[in-house]
């Protein structure tokens, strides 16, 4: 199996800010797990991984005069899982680092207030550590919340896609 398993996230931002959401088809994730990923180029992509595999996320936006960055990734835990399983999951933070940004409350995931990826050919791009202690068979699911552009209403988020340990 593959040490890192990449996400690109492609978002139609003309369609996303128009209709004020990441819905509608204006966003589609796709990975290149070769363990079984599921709902490829939804915003449902459930991705197949093992522990200490390095996801790593990267936007593409597809109008090229309305820059795309991921603002934070948070893990869910309670009532924006979808099975009573994963309420008891506790959140990880992924940014460079896998280490929560300055400011962050334990627990919460990665401060939204900063981008806390990293440049790599003009792309944002976030990567952290599958940790080993994720329950086999249980998706956790995440926030990944995008900054379209700038303006008071320019952060849109999902919270359907999760990471599935094999």
């Amino acid at each position: 199996m593959k040490d890192r398993i990449s996400i690109v996230v492609m978002v139609d931002a003309v369609g996303a800010l128009s209709d004020r959401t990441l819905h509608n088809g204006n966003v589609s994730l796709v990975d290149d797990s070769s363990a079984g990923s599921q709902h490829q180029g939804t915003p449902d992509l459930v991705t197949a991984v093992i522990p200490g595999q390095v996801v790593q996320w990267t936007p593409i936006h597809v109008d090229v005069q309305t820059p795309v960055e991921i603002q934070a990734i948070e893990f869910l835990s309670g009532a924006a899982v979808s099975s009573p399983a994963d309420q008891a999951v506790p959140p990880y933070s992924v940014d460079p680092s896998t280490v929560p940004a300055p400011g962050a409350v334990s627990g919460t995931g990665v401060d939204a207030t900063g981008s806390n990826g990293y440049e790599n050919h003009d792309l944002l791009v976030w990567e952290g550590v599958v940790p080993y202690d994720m329950t086999p068979g249980v998706p956790y699911r995440y926030r990944l919340s995008l900054r379209l552009h700038e303006g008071p209403n320019s952060v849109l988020h999902i919270d359907s896609p999760a990471l599935l340990r094999v």
